[in-house]
C-alpha cells in the first residue's frame, strides 16, 4: 500500500481524504510546468505576435517549451476527477454531489473575478476569459449530478464524450459564419460581445474537459479496488494502450483531431507536426497523447521518495492555491519589468477590448533564457507559501479549506 493511502473502510471511519503520493507528485510536476507556459506568455518577446508551435518560425527549444505544457491542463482536469472519486470514499453521494456542485459554482466565480483580474490587471473587466478553472467548475457541476448513476453508466458517458466529441469536427469543417454562444461553450472557441460592455472570450469549451474529468473520476476506482502489482499492471497496460492508440490513429489521419499532420521539410519538423494536436478544445488525440504518459508516470514514480519529489509534491497538494498565486506573481513581475524598460504606468493600461493583458506590449519582451530564469524564480518564491498552506490544511479542518 502506498504511503498516505487508506483503504475505503479506514477512510470512512477516519474521515480523512485518501492521498496517493504519486498523484500529488504528478499534479505538482504539471503545476510547475504550467507556470513555464504562463511565464512565457508574459515575458517572451514573441509571445503575443507569433505562435510558438508555428513550424515556419519556431525553434526546437521554443516549440518544446510550449508543447511540454500541453500535459498540464488535461492531467490537472483528469486528476481533479480522481480526487472526486477519493472524496466519494469519505462522503455520502448526497454530500459529494452537493460539494461538487457548490465547488463548481465557486470555481466559476473565482475564474470570472480572481483569475481574470490576475491575467489582465484590468479592474474594469473589459474581457471575461473563460479558461481552465471555469471548465473545471462546469465539469464538477456536471459530475455532481451524474455520480448518482451506476458506475458503468458514468464510465460510458466518459467514453462517449472522449471518443465521440471529435465527430463534431465534420460539422465544424463545413460550417460557415459564427457559432452560437451555447455551441462555443460546448465545443468551439469564440469571442462574444453581450450588450455594450460585456465581452466574453470562451477559451476552454467545456464538453471534452467534462468527459476527461468524468474519466478521471472512474480512474480513481483503480486506487481503491486494486492494490500493488495488480493495479500497476492495469496502469501500465492503460498507459501504453493510450500511447499506441495515439500513434496509430494520428498516423492514419482519419479521426481524432481536426488538424491533419503531414510530412515536413525535415524529420524533426515532421515529428513536431505529428505531436502538435489540438488543445482548444482538447481532441481525442491530444488527450491520448497526454494522459497515456501521465498514467505511466504514476507507475514509474509511484514509490520514489527523495528530497526533490517531496518538494514537487508540496505544489501538488495545494494546486488551486498555487494556481491563483502564480498568476498574480508572474503578472506583477511582468509589470515591474515593464516599468524598468522605461515605460510609464499609464502606458501599460490598454483601452478598449484588447485581449492583451495590461503592461504587455506586443513585440516587447525577452529571450527564452530569461523566461526560464523568471520561471525558476517564481517556483522558488511560491514554495514556502505552498508549504505553509499545505501544513495548514493538514492540521486544520475548517469547511472552507475544501474550496481552496
Amino acid at each position: 500500500m502506498e504511503t498516505g493511502m487508506l483503504n475505503q473502510k479506514e477512510a470512512k471511519q477516519s474521515g480523512k481524504n485518501i492521498r496517493i503520493e504519486s498523484i500529488d507528485l504528478l499534479r505538482g510536476l504539471v503545476m510547475i510546468i504550467m507556470a513555464l507556459d504562463h511565464t512565457r506568455d508574459f515575458f517572451h518577446i514573441d509571445a503575443w505576435r507569433d505562435d510558438p508551435l508555428n513550424l515556419e518560425t519556431t525553434t526546437p527549444a521554443l516549440f518544446l517549451t510550449r508543447w511540454i505544457t500541453h500535459f498540464c491542463a488535461p492531467v490537472f482536469v483528469f486528476l481533479a476527477g480522481t480526487s472526486a472519486w477519493f472524496q466519494s470514499q469519505i462522503k455520502t453521494k448526497k454530500e459529494l454531489s452537493s460539494f461538487l456542485i457548490k465547488r463548481g459554482l465557486w470555481l466559476i466565480l473565482i475564474e470570472v473575478l480572481v483569475i481574470n483580474f490576475a491575467f489582465s490587471f484590468d479592474p474594469g473587466f473589459q474581457i471575461i476569459g473563460l479558461q481552465t478553472i471555469w471548465s473545471i467548475g462546469i465539469s464538477m457541476i456536471l459530475l455532481g449530478f451524474i455520480i448518482w448513476l451506476p458506475f458503468k453508466y458514468i464510465l460510458a458517458i466518459a467514453i462517449a464524450i472522449i471518443f465521440g466529441h471529435n465527430s463534431l469536427d465534420f460539422y465544424e469543417a463545413s460550417h460557415t459564419g459564427t457559432y452560437s454562444l451555447l455551441y462555443s461553450i460546448l465545443h468551439h472557441q469564440g469571442f462574444y460581445t453581450i450588450g455594450d460592455k460585456l465581452n466574453i472570450f470562451i477559451i476552454y469549451p467545456v464538453l471534452p474537459w467534462a468527459g476527461l474529468m468524468i474519466a478521471g473520476y472512474c480512474f480513481g476506482r483503480l486506487f481503491t479496488d486494486y492494490q500493488g502489482k495488480n493495479r500497476n499492471k492495469i496502469l501500465i497496460r492503460s498507459g501504453i494502450s493510450a500511447i499506441l492508440f495515439f500513434i496509430i490513429l494520428r498516423a492514419s489521419n482519419i479521426y481524432g483531431d481536426p488538424d491533419k499532420w503531414s510530412q515536413q521539410k525535415s524529420l524533426l519538423l515532421s515529428i513536431f507536426n505529428f505531436i502538435d494536436t489540438q488543445k482548444y478544445p482538447p481532441s481525442l488525440l491530444y488527450m491520448s497523447m497526454t494522459i497515456g504518459p501521465a498514467i505511466l508516470f504514476l507507475v514509474r514514480f509511484g514509490s520514489v521518495r527523495n528530497r526533490i519529489s517531496q518538494i514537487i509534491t508540496v505544489y501538488g497538494k495545494v494546486p488551486f492555491f498555487y494556481y491563483i498565486l502564480h498568476f498574480y506573481l508572474i503578472h506583477a513581475l511582468s509589470m515591474i519589468f515593464f516599468l524598468t524598460r522605461g515605460h510609464r504606468l499609464e502606458e501599460g493600461i490598454h483601452q478598449g477590448n484588447q485581449i492583451l493583458p495590461n503592461f504587455i506590449i506586443s513585440g516587447e519582451g525577452y529571450s527564452l533564457e530569461v523566461v526560464y530564469l523568471v520561471w525558476i524564480f517564481v517556483i522558488i518564491c511560491l514554495y514556502p507559501l505552498c508549504k505553509w498552506y499545505s501544513e495548514y490544511k493538514k492540521n486544520h479542518k475548517h469547511w472552507w479549506l475544501g474550496y481552496l
